[in-house]
């Protein structure tokens, strides 16, 4: 009986220490899955960065050149103004006499389709 009962014993000793070594395995694979998931967002975060900065280079190349394509459109159309301003002015007189002698000097004739029957 007490080979049986030492056979019993060492049988709850051994299932103690698989149970052990089944919560440390647990606990070691916890770890590790914490310590992967870490890496893994690391590894995002940087590449997330990365990312960022071209796009943020991209953008300023972009927004950059429209910047300038505003300016020079802003400039061009300053120009054209001024030019037109400035034409106007110029011929604003000639134009003016020109309406008027047409409008006022009125020559009566009769229009060459009329017939004039008597």
């Amino acid at each position: 009986m007490t080979s049986q009962s030492q056979g019993i014993q060492q049988l709850l000793q051994a299932e103690k220490r698989a149970k052990d070594k089944l919560e440390e395995a647990k606990k070691r694979k916890g770890k590790r899955l914490k310590q992967a998931k870490e890496e893994a967002t690391a590894e995002i975060d940087h590449y997330r960065l990365q990312r960022e900065k071209e796009f943020r280079s991209k953008q300023t190349n972009v927004m950059g050149s429209q910047g300038n394509l505003s300016a020079k459109i802003e400039e061009q159309t300053t120009e054209t103004i001024r030019n037109l301003t400035s034409s106007y002015h110029r011929n604003m007189e000639s134009m003016m006499k020109k309406l008027l002698s047409t409008i006022c000097d009125i020559s009566p004739e009769i229009h060459p389709n009329f017939r004039h029957e008597i």
